[in-house]
């Protein structure tokens, strides 16, 4: 049986945008200019747009270059 980051008990935490916006500081009108550029990637589940925690991580580590 292939396995995959689940079945390797890796953590998978999916944040909202409002919790996001609180981590980093800035305004959802920010966030979601980021997420329209392309610069951050989410995940829709439903009618909700969650950022996976790793992705947002990587995002900020991006913009420090």
């Amino acid at each position: 049986m292939g396995q995959n980051a689940i079945t390797n008990n890796t953590e998978i935490r999916l944040i909202s945008i409002p919790e996001a916006c609180k981590m980093l500081g800035i305004g959802q009108w920010s966030i979601y200019q980021q997420i329209n550029k392309k610069a951050l990637k989410t995940v829709k589940i439903g009618g909700r747009r969650l950022v996976r925690e790793q992705t947002l991580s990587e995002f900020v580590k991006a913009m420090e270059q």
